[in-house]
C-alpha cells in the first residue's frame, strides 16, 4: 500500500497590531482600532486552525473505519499540517502563541517562508513541502472564518483526482474579489505561484491562476467559493457567515467558529442591519 502525503500548507502572520487586517483598522480605511483588528485576527487564526484539524481528524478516522471493515485501499493517506509564516523570528513567536493557549488536537508544524513578493514567499513554502515528501498540497490564508470542514475535505477530494494523473493539475476555490482563497497542486504538476500575485499584466489572482494553467493545459478543478476577510463590507458578511455556522453546528457536522462568534458578539456585531434602498428592479406588474 503506497503512503500518500497530504499537508494543509496555511500561510499566517503572526497577529502583531498594526501588522495585520490593517484594512479593517484606522490605519486604512476601516473603523476599528489596530488592537481590535488583531484581536480579530487572532480569533480567525485560532478558529481556522481548529476547524482544519478537525478536518483532518476526521479523514484519518473514517480510514481507519474502512481498514475495520477488512476494506485495504490502495493508497494509505496521511495528513499533516504547517503553518508557514515570516521572517524568522516570527515562528518561535508563533509557536508560543499556540503552546499559550493549550492544547490542540494535533501537531503542526511551523517554517518560514522567504522571499521578495508574495509570488516568491508562496513558492518557498511550497518547496519546502515538497522536499519535507508531500504529495498532495493544499494552501489557505487563516483569515477565512467561513472555511468549513467540508471545504478541506472536498479539497482533497479533488486532488486525490488528480494524485498520479501525468502532468498533474490543481485545484481552486475563488474568494468573494476575484482572488483565490484556497489553491493546491500534486507532486507531478509543473506549476508554480510566479507571476499570479505579482502579475505585471495586472490580472487579479483568480484568472492569473486560470490563464497560466492554460497555458500549460492544466486541469483545473473547482472548489466552492470561501470568502475571506479584508475590508469592512468582507467583515461585515463574515458576521452573518459566523453566526449562521455557530447556530447550524447543532443540527449538523460543523466544528463552527466560534471564538469569532463570541468576539463580533462582544463588540456588539450579533445583527447586520442594511438600510432599505430602491435600488431593485422594477415590481409593478409583479406585486399586488
Amino acid at each position: 500500500m503506497r503512503e500518500r502525503k497530504n499537508v494543509v500548507l496555511l500561510f499566517s502572520k503572526v497577529p502583531a497590531v498594526g501588522l495585520v487586517k490593517t484594512r479593517l483598522s484606522t490605519l486604512k480605511d476601516g473603523i476599528f482600532t489596530p488592537e481590535t483588528a488583531s484581536v480579530l485576527y487572532h480569533c480567525m487564526l485560532f478558529d481556522v486552525v481548529e476547524i482544519i484539524m478537525a478536518a483532518l481528524d476526521d479523514m484519518e478516522a473514517e480510514q481507519a473505519r474502512l481498514l475495520e471493515r477488512g476494506v485495504e485501499p490502495d493508497v494509505h493517506d496521511v495528513y499533516e499540517l504547517v503553518i508557514s509564516t515570516t521572517p524568522e523570528p516570527n515562528a518561535e513567536v508563533m509557536r508560543s502563541l499556540f503552546e499559550d493557549a493549550g492544547e490542540w488536537p494535533r501537531d503542526f508544524e511551523v517554517i518560514v517562508d522567504v522571499g521578495a513578493n508574495f509570488d516568491e514567499h508562496y513558492n518557498h513554502a511550497f518547496q519546502q513541502c515538497w522536499d519535507s515528501g508531500a504529495d498532495c498540497i493544499l494552501s489557505m490564508g487563516a483569515d477565512m472564518p467561513a472555511l468549513t470542514k467540508a471545504d478541506v475535505r472536498f479539497g482533497f477530494e479533488q486532488l486525490h483526482k488528480l494524485d498520479g494523473m501525468a502532468g498533474g493539475g490543481i485545484v481552486l476555490a475563488p474568494d468573494q474579489e476575484m482572488g483565490v482563497s484556497v489553491v493546491g497542486w500534486t507532486r507531478e504538476t509543473d506549476f508554480s505561484h510566479t507571476g499570479v500575485f505579482y502579475n505585471v499584466d495586472g490580472l487579479t489572482v483568480l484568472p492569473a491562476y486560470i490563464k497560466k494553467a492554460a497555458a500549460r493545459k492544466l486541469p483545473v478543478l473547482w472548489l466552492p467559493p470561501i470568502p475571506d476577510v479584508d475590508t469592512m463590507a468582507d467583515f461585515y458578511h463574515s458576521v452573518t457567515l459566523v453566526h449562521a455556522l455557530n447556530y447550524c453546528a447543532q443540527f449538523d457536522d460543523v466544528c463552527p467558529p466560534w471564538r469569532c462568534a463570541q468576539a463580533f458578539d462582544e463588540m456588539g456585531y450579533h445583527d447586520i442591519i442594511v438600510a432599505p434602498n430602491g435600488l431593485f428592479d422594477p415590481r409593478d406588474l409583479i406585486d399586488r
